[in-house]
């Protein structure tokens, strides 16, 4: 099994680059593909950033918008696996979880108690100092970790805050970040699971993984917490990559964007592999008892996805003002032998194949309501159980716009964040979602057309349903009919990506950001278009 860590930058450009997400996953080679900073916002989930065929793809983005961006941050992790659905083998995980703290998944579940379908108890996770519930909500909320449960070990995918020189309050932040995180690693050791950490931790661990420490370098309270969660510091994890490698020097993992950094090598190792627990065999002694001496075989930098040319000469596309392409870090990888399969299992819930909000997979509530033909209008004997409108001011079989479409359902957090102010949210106590409830045909008070011509029932009682029928304008359904031809060419670009004519290779999708009539609809792009 070959697990592989990468900061990849934004996901969109390294799909680009590659003509497809398959494509892009394949060339990494891994069973297991952890990806960090993938700057896609929840709106920006389509089909062709995170479906590949023979893999299942999962994600967290962020709930919050920091300094007025939405996708900053965001981690994914793609387990390539043989069989739909289920299977028995360790890629495909056996639990999901989107955070660390555990409110995302259920924000109103008290003490430590571990919540339904979460993959271990909290620990002591939600009990850190004085922090209260928003602020430990605000934590979890960068879509900076996703937990796998791959039965033998427990997997993190993390990417690590990054602090600017001076900024106290970043680094509080990012302090808290891992002591909740350490935490939560604690619990799980407690319960003899093993545990792999991966992913951009944005801490170069000692002064041979920095080309350039400085005077304070030592002095990084950060760093100091790193240290002593390593082995030779007295904690439980071991670093892979030194385990393999503890004298090689200039051996980095991210560069400056700066030009010029990667070619003189002026970079950092802060992409990090850190293991502990005991291994699988039996038999194994105890001053052997460890996953880094039986199980893992390599671990190593992929320096091929340098950003330069095959013949290593940078691309600095009009000198060296210019930013090279691709990413500023390069992946990290880890090999494991002996593991055995597992029993049979299914794809968690939290996989992308379940989305409800993703492009070409299912459409939500909203597009449901909206795009109704109008044949099913004029012909309709149903009565509105669904989408009763607050104070019912508005007709029952008008069409729903999109500002009143009901909330993706598909986020498990129970949170609605504005800003960056994060408030614990029910959505049936917010009046600009939409009701679900059954019929009443004592308090409905419509006007509804049937053979006679309208009726206006005042009392509220309706006796018979058969032949009501909506009223609709000739305007309404030029409208209509005009959305439902627009929905299925939408439909049937979802279905099938278009290959650009002039290279022959699928193209990228796009959506319209620039304000005006076509703003959030999508289009296709050939994949080597620049900007």
């Amino acid at each position: 099994m070959k697990i592989v860590t990468y900061n990849v930058n934004g996901l969109r450009p390294r799909v680009s680059s590659h003509g497809s997400l398959i494509k892009f996953l394949n060339s990494l080679e891994a069973d297991i593909i952890c990806l960090q900073e993938t700057k896609l916002s929840r709106q920006e989930l389509s089909a062709d950033m995170t479906s590949a065929k023979g893999y299942e793809g999962f994600f967290s983005c962020t709930h919050t918008s920091v300094k007025r961006r939405l996708g900053y941050s965001g981690v994914a992790t793609f387990c390539k696996v043989n069989a739909a659905f289920s299977s028995t083998e360790v890629a495909l995980p056996l639990a999901v979880e989107e955070g660390f703290t555990g409110l995302l998944k259920c924000p109103r579940v008290g003490g430590t108690k571990a919540a339904v379908g979460s993959i271990s108890d909290y620990g002591e996770v939600q009990t850190l100092g004085c922090l209260t519930r928003q602020e430990l909500l605000k934590l979890d909320s960068e879509g900076r970790c996703l937990i796998t449960d791959h039965g033998h070990f427990v997997l993190f995918n993390i990417y690590g805050p990054y602090v600017q020189p001076g900024d106290s309050e970043r680094f509080q932040f990012k302090l808290n970040f891992f002591k909740l995180l350490q935490r939560r690693w604690e619990a799980l050791l407690g319960e003899g699971r093993r545990v792999f950490i991966v992913g951009d931790l944005n801490i170069a661990p000692f002064m041979i993984d920095s080309c350039d420490p400085g005077p304070d370098f030592e002095d990084n309270l950060c760093r100091k917490w790193l240290r002593t969660l390593l082995k030779n510091g007295g904690g439980p994890f071991i670093d892979a990559f030194r385990a393999f490698h503890p004298h090689r020097k200039e051996a980095y993992t991210c560069w400056a964007q700066s030009a010029g950094a990667e070619e003189f090598n002026f970079g950092a190792r802060i992409d990090l592999i850190l293991v502990s627990g005991s291994c699988l065999h039996q038999d194994a002694e105890s001053e052997k008892d460890h996953s880094i001496i039986c199980h893992i075989e390599e671990c190593d930098i992929l320096t091929q996805f340098k950003r330069c040319n095959p013949d290593n000469a940078p691309k600095w596309h009009g000198g060296r003002s210019i930013k090279l392409e691709g990413s500023d870090h390069v992946p990290v990888y880890i090999k494991l032998r002996e593991i055995p399969d597992i029993a049979v299992h299914h794809v968690p819930s939290l996989a992308v194949r379940y989305m409800p909000g993703v492009s070409g997979r299912q459409q939500n509530i909203g597009h449901l309501m909206s795009f109704l033909t109008v044949n099913s209008l004029k012909s309709s004997t149903y009565l509105p159980d669904t989408a009763v409108m607050k104070n019912n001011s508005r007709k029952i079989y008008e069409p729903l716009s999109k500002s009143d479409a009901a909330h993706d359902i598909w986020e498990e957090s129970c949170t609605k964040i504005k800003g960056d102010e994060l408030k614990e949210y029910n959505p049936r106590a917010d009046q600009s979602c939409i009701e679900h409830s059954k019929f009443n045909t004592s308090r409905y008070q419509e006007n509804w057309k049937d053979g006679n011509g309208f009726t206006n029932n005042t009392q509220g009682e309706v006796k018979s349903f058969e032949n009501l029928q909506p009223v609709i304008s000739d305007e309404k359904e030029k409208v209509k009919i005009a959305a439902l031809e627009w929905q299925k060419i939408q439909d049937t670009m979802n279905r099938s990506l278009p290959v650009c004519k002039g290279h022959g290779e699928p193209c990228v999708a796009r959506v319209v950001k620039k304000a005006g009539p076509n703003i959030g609809r999508g289009f296709y792009v050939c994949a080597r278009a620049k900007v």
